[in-house]
């Protein structure tokens, strides 16, 4: 009987396998083989490049180009009929800004509105939130609901609170009227003008924080509350000790989106009264920084100034975001 050593195939003569040459169907294949794992690697290594570099080539041209440009034309006097004609002027700009009260009367309408617009907000935010947080029907509807504000395109819902708080045919008058209150001028008053300003930003971003705040809570783990509920909390204990807690870094980021918002507010004070446009108003009552940069420089066509006063409310938002690191840092110390 034959065993396995008898059958097996002799060894070449030297002890060397036989090998492959190059113009065999196996050569060529090793050599098709090879050209591939180059290309795999190749496509490895650079194809993730490939794939974020629409967003720089976007980003270099509308974001990084227009920020060294703004820069530098801050610092030169340039007009909006001649961009090319430059004419050095150093820190002037800036400098006659600070020397300006119509841009101090616009810091103060922008701090004053951002107040009045973001504390109510947040704060029905979070009850909208601690509402659907709870087991409701067609929870779904009610979530999307809340999203349909911020989805309404701002010359839109501006132009409708317009209607509402007009003077003599708004319904806020009508209603006011029907207590006895006398009809108030909300385009030409100070303080009705931005608080009219605010109920426009109040009623389209409350909705946003709210879908935030709620995804929030749902992560909160349950056995907080059943713990609180065994110890005899209340619900409203409850969401004084367990939720609010467990929710300062969510609230922490929306105060800081919202309070950068309320700075970059524009749409709302430019199309509230339209016939002053970027004036907001007669008395300049409800005109934000971004009306003033807008005056600036396509009204009165200085883009000098213009690009200063952009290059100024960046430095406080760079100022707010410092902030928000350093309380950041404290809350992640202090849990």
């Amino acid at each position: 009987m034959a065993t396995r050593s008898d059958i097996a195939a002799s060894p070449v003569k030297g002890g060397a396998a036989p090998g492959r040459t190059p113009g065999s169907p196996a050569g060529k294949e090793d050599r098709r083989r090879a050209k591939l794992s180059r290309r795999w690697q190749r496509d490895a290594r650079w194809s993730p490049y490939a794939f974020v570099s629409p967003f720089f080539l976007l980003f270099a041209a509308f974001g990084l180009f227009p920020l060294i440009y703004t820069g530098w034309a801050s610092l030169h006097q340039v007009e909006l009929t001649a961009p090319t004609d430059m004419n050095w002027v150093g820190l002037k700009n800036y400098t006659r800004i600070f020397d300006d009260d119509f841009f101090w009367n616009a810091a103060q309408n922008t701090l004053t509105i951002g107040i009045i617009s973001t504390v109510p907000q947040l704060m029905i935010a979070m009850g909208i939130a601690h509402i659907l947080n709870y087991k409701l029907r067609a929870s779904t509807f009610w979530r999307v609901a809340m999203l349909a504000p911020y989805a309404t395109s701002i010359a839109a819902a501006t132009l409708v609170f317009v209607l509402l708080f007009g003077r003599d045919y708004g319904m806020i008058n009508w209603a006011l009227g029907a207590v006895g209150i006398d009809p108030i001028g909300w385009q030409d008053d100070k303080w009705p003008g931005q608080i009219a300003v605010s109920t426009i930003i109040i009623w389209r971003w409350t909705g946003y924080n709210a879908l935030i705040y709620l995804a929030a809570m749902q992560a909160i783990p349950q056995d907080l509350y059943e713990s609180a509920a065994l110890d005899g909390a209340s619900r409203w204990r409850q969401f004084l000790h367990v939720t609010l807690p467990s929710l300062r870094p969510t609230i922490l980021f929306t105060v800081v989106v919202s309070t950068i918002g309320a700075s970059q507010v524009f749409g709302e004070p430019l199309l509230f009264d339209p016939n002053k446009g970027a004036s907001g108003g007669a008395e300049h009552q409800f005109q934000t920084l971004g009306l003033y940069l807008y005056e600036q420089g396509w009204v009165n066509q200085h883009l000098g100034r213009a690009s200063a006063i952009a290059w100024t409310m960046f430095a406080i938002l760079i100022v707010i975001g410092i902030i928000n690191q350093l309380i950041s840092r404290r809350l992640r110390a202090s849990s």
